[in-house]
This record gives C-alpha cells, structure tokens and sequence, in this order.
C-alpha cells in the first residue's frame, strides 16, 4: 500500500512509534512533510504522509493490543491470541499518531484538494 516512490521513501524513514518520545518526533516529522505537500499543491505526497500518520495508529494500537503485534498464533492453526497483552507506552504513541491524523484530515486545503481528486479521478 505505502509504496508509492519518492514517498515512500521521504516519509517511511520518519516512521517510528517505538516509545512516545519517538511517535512524537516522527509524528511531527511526518505532518511537516504532510504540510509541504501542501504547499505545493501535491495531493498524492500529502495523502501518503496522511496514511502514514494513519498507519502509525493502527500499527502502535496492534503493539498495545497484543504482545509482540501478532494477532494470530499461526503454530495453531492461526488461532486468535489474547487481546490486552500488549505495552501500554505503544497506546501512548497510538494516541499521538491519532491526534495528528485526524488533524490532517481536518485540514481544509487537504480536504478540497481531496474533494477535487475525487470528482476529477473517481
């Protein structure tokens, strides 16, 4: 899905959610990115960094979830492992990469810009 070049790599070195202080860094990092995409009127980087901030609350919220960020046990037969045995600090980082998703998706300019990629591309 987050393969698309240059932006995959402009963006995916600054993705990290490891402890709170680092969701913050690359959380701030990627919303800049996020905000030059912007200003230069280019939706698909700015849609990337959007998915990014998006990816980094999914993927922290699996880590706080489930120890290890495995859902499924596949040595039986992919059973479903316990919910509740992750790390509390990856909520953390969750609630940090949240925050700045939703304010991404808030911004006016991304939503004409998406509003108009839409009507234009379907």
């Amino acid at each position: 899905m987050l393969i698309c070049e240059p932006y995959k790599s402009e963006i995916g070195t600054h993705w990290r959610f490891r402890t709170p202080e680092i969701a913050t860094e690359s959380s701030k990092a990627i919303s800049k990115l996020f905000e030059a995409y912007l200003k230069t009127g280019d939706f698909v980087g700015a849609d990337m960094a959007r998915k990014y901030l998006q990816m980094g609350y999914t993927r922290a919220r699996r880590y706080a979830n489930y120890k290890g960020g495995k859902k499924y046990d596949k040595e039986q037969d992919y059973k479903r492992l316990q919910r509740g045995t992750g790390e509390t600090e990856k909520a953390e980082g969750a609630a940090i990469f949240y925050r700045s998703w939703k304010a991404a998706e808030a911004n006016p300019v991304y939503a004409a810009m998406k509003k108009r990629w839409k009507n234009e591309r379907g």
